[in-house]
């Protein structure tokens, strides 16, 4: 047997055995894609999956089913995914708290929400505000702080509970802002706004989704964004960190897939997830509820995943907050 022919042989076989491997690539999506939305139906995580859903089917030529898998804070929808097979067929719509923070708040995480999973696309941010009571005589940041300065101890700010992002958010303002409130933690985000428009508590850090309906009927005052940057959706609001220099939060959404996911499947998602992302309909909805569309390349979007959960495990080290606090 000649040396060229056992090369052409080998090459032969070695095409066989690829051969199948390509041709299930190239065939993606084989079947349904489902995407888990690991929060309650009815959320803007929800609304944004269900707004997605039909344009992807469209490009993907499947059907795109949403998924609502909810409880301990996004951990058992994300785990289910982060178990599945990294074909593409099971993709989970990820939020900034499970991702960059719940591995610094809860022991014994049923996964690495980092390594555990790929990155296919940023999808957008959640407008992020800082609101209070009107009877709260503050109209600006540095107006409150002052306040709460000559009334250590006597406000209260609300939260969706121990270790939330309002949590975050509103004790990361107190020790930068160098003030001292009183946190209230209720069950959720909608009865700790309805507290703060009754006067219960008197300051609330919450996606524009809860407060502005009370913001434009004068329940709640706006003071400020919390993103580093203004939002085009609220140019003329100030953001917290023009008065507190170096606060930002901001609040993320993603779509990610389990680990070791093929990276064509992963770029052809991003470019149809992107694109369906600059439809008219679809901005036009998000911002409606808040949600500003951000489009992002996977390499980029995996660099801030593991940026901010680098950031929140330090920050919430630092303040010293676990899911059990009250």
């Amino acid at each position: 047997m000649t040396q060229s022919f056992r090369t052409t042989r080998r090459a032969v076989l070695a095409a066989a055995i690829l051969a199948p491997a390509a041709r299930a690539q190239d065939a993606y999506p084989s079947r349904p894609v489902t995407i888990t939305v690991p929060w309650a139906p009815g959320g803007s995580t929800d609304i944004l999956a269900r707004t997605l859903a039909e344009p992807l089917r469209l490009a993907l030529g499947q059907p795109v089913v949403v998924e609502n898998r909810s409880g301990a804070s996004g951990n058992i929808g994300s785990a289910a995914v982060a178990r599945a097979a990294p074909d593409g067929h099971a993709l989970l719509f990820a939020t900034m708290s499970t991702h960059a923070m719940n591995a610094a708040l809860i022991k014994d995480m049923p996964f690495d929400p980092v390594e555990d999973f790929t990155a296919v696309a940023l999808l957008a941010f959640v407008l992020n505000t800082m609101v209070v009571h009107p009877s709260v005589p503050a109209r600006t940041v540095g107006e409150f702080i002052a306040h709460a300065r000559a009334n250590p101890g006597r406000l209260a700010y609300a939260s969706a509970g121990p270790g939330s992002t309002n949590h975050l958010c509103a004790a990361m303002f107190c020790r930068m802002a160098g003030i001292e409130m009183v946190h209230v933690p209720y069950r959720g985000g909608a009865p700790a706004v309805l507290d703060t428009v009754a006067g219960q508590v008197q300051l609330f850090f919450s996606a524009g989704t809860q407060t502005l309906p009370h913001v434009r009927e004068g329940r709640l005052r706006l003071l400020a964004v919390t993103e580093e940057h203004r939002s085009a959706l609220l140019p003329d609001v100030p953001t917290v960190a023009e008065t507190v220099p170096g606060y930002a939060m901001a609040v993320w959404y993603g779509v990610l897939g389990p680990r070791g996911m093929p990276p064509a499947v992963v770029a052809r998602l991003n470019a149809e997830i992107n694109q369906a992302l600059l439809l008219p309909e679809v901005k036009g909805k998000m911002a409606a509820i808040g949600v500003e569309v951000a489009p992002e390349a996977p390499a980029d979007f995996a660099a801030r995943m593991r940026a901010d959960a680098a950031k929140w495990g330090r920050v919430i080290r630092e303040l010293g907050v676990t899911a059990g606090d009250a």
